[in-house]
């Protein structure tokens, strides 16, 4: 659930300073795909060193025994979600901090099925429906951030590409004077 607070808090909390805050807004921030942006990176930065710190052993026991070396795996994701949470901070590398993250929850989900189907007396957080549906936000937050990642780079492929006349070109006229 801390994950889930996490994302929304720093999400709502990133929103509203863009929006009201007209120097954030030069920014960017009052958008939704900024303010998710933001709120993952935070979620993922205190999951990340959960991996490390505090939960580590939870977090090797969630591991399927079918999958060898809990420990280098816990070790793994959690450097792969520390450097997505910075990757999404940085223009060149957000489209690919995105997608690595979607797919390690994709990836990881089995962890979060044993878990929920091995563990005793777990909260109710940590039990199958709310794990999936906690999954769901996230992958749905990733892909919020995803695809407007991927349509700007393609629109400004398309305009270096294309050879697109700018207003100004086109005030002087065909002749170009």
């Amino acid at each position: 659930m801390a994950p889930l607070l996490f994302l929304l808090i720093t999400t709502l909390a990133v929103y509203a300073v863009g929006r009201f805050n007209s120097a954030a807004a030069e920014h960017g921030l009052g958008t939704w795909p900024a303010a998710i942006r933001f709120g993952l990176a935070v979620m993922f930065i205190v999951t990340g060193i959960s991996h490390f710190v505090g939960m580590r052993e939870a977090l090797i026991d969630m591991v399927p025994p079918w999958l060898p070396a809990a420990a280098a795996l816990v070790t793994v994701t959690g450097v792969l979600e520390l450097l997505g949470a910075f990757g999404l901070l940085l223009r060149p590398t957000r489209p690919w901090a995105a997608g690595g993250l979607g797919l390690m929850l994709i990836v990881m989900f089995p962890a979060n099925v044993h878990l929920a189907l091995t563990g005793e007396n777990l909260p109710w957080d940590d039990q199958l429906v709310p794990r999936t549906v906690m999954q769901a936000v996230f992958l749905a937050a990733v892909l919020a951030v995803l695809i407007p990642e991927i349509r700007a780079q393609r629109g400004a492929r398309r305009q270096r590409t294309s050879g697109t006349v700018t207003t100004s070109d086109s005030a002087a006229g065909p002749s170009g004077r």
